[in-house]
């Protein structure tokens, strides 16, 4: 089959045969990129929102999106979709925020990826998380594409450290160094629209580990209309957006 790119002058290399004599040119027109199963690859965007300055005072608030098909129906999501074959993740983070909500022309900050295998019974699915930041007096939300509803959530989140883990059941490999031993955090969330009196709440588990090589890991453990792991990503974002301000 073709090349997927027009231009493969970039990825020639020393210019050399292959062990099997072929050029660059001839070993693409063969390659199977569909040989493997492939994951699908979807963007997440976490859009913040305040309503006066200065910023650090600010009724912080998320907008989220009610999930019009399966899975979760029902449920409120993050903003976001699967990319296009020929399109920037940057790009599909801009697209499927406006065409869900009608919010568009934000800068958008990647900050995580999500990719547990269980996260998504369609496919393996793994996501890219965006977030952005606007003043909510300049956005007019308005749902479309597959979105049921948007609506922006006032986010609040109480956190509690858990003093110690059992990181054998956790699969986590015991250290000697108490630098390296991993550590958790509960996180409570709770999103509540006070324009149509709707709560959402979930339970987010952080595990994390500091020193030279630092881990952070975000589950579910208990959500409440909330979709798949999205309260993990707003969680993830909340800690960033709250270190910055």
């Amino acid at each position: 089959m073709p090349a997927f790119l027009e231009n493969i002058a970039p990825f020639l290399g020393t210019g050399k045969d292959n062990e099997q004599g072929q050029s660059l040119e001839e070993f693409l027109k063969e390659y199977d990129p569909y040989k493997y199963k492939n994951p699908c690859v979807t963007t997440d965007a976490v859009v913040f929102s305040y309503e006066r300055k200065p910023v650090k005072e600010s009724n912080w608030k998320i907008l989220m999106i009610q999930r019009g098909n399966h899975p979760c129906i029902g449920w409120w999501a993050l903003p976001g979709g699967f990319i296009n074959l020929n399109e920037n993740l940057d790009d599909t983070a801009k697209r499927e925020l406006e065409e869900e909500t009608g919010v568009k022309g934000l800068p958008m900050e990647q900050f995580a990826v999500y990719g547990n295998v269980d996260r998504d019974p369609r496919a393996r699915v793994v996501t890219s998380a965006y977030m952005a930041i606007v003043d909510a007096a300049n956005i007019i939300v308005k749902a479309g594409d597959d979105a049921a509803d948007a609506l922006w959530y006032e986010v609040f989140c109480r956190t509690e450290t858990v003093e110690e883990i059992n990181e054998a059941e956790a699969g986590e490999k015991m250290t000697d160094s108490e630098e390296d031993r991993m550590k958790c955090r509960i996180h409570h969330l709770e999103l509540y629209s006070r324009e149509r009196d709707i709560r959402l709440t979930a339970k987010v588990e952080e595990r994390f580990r500091e020193g030279l090589i630092r881990e952070q890991k975000f589950r579910v453990l208990d959500s409440d209309m909330i979709a798949c792991d999205h309260a993990a990503i707003i969680v993830q974002a909340w800690k960033l957006l709250k270190s910055r301000i």
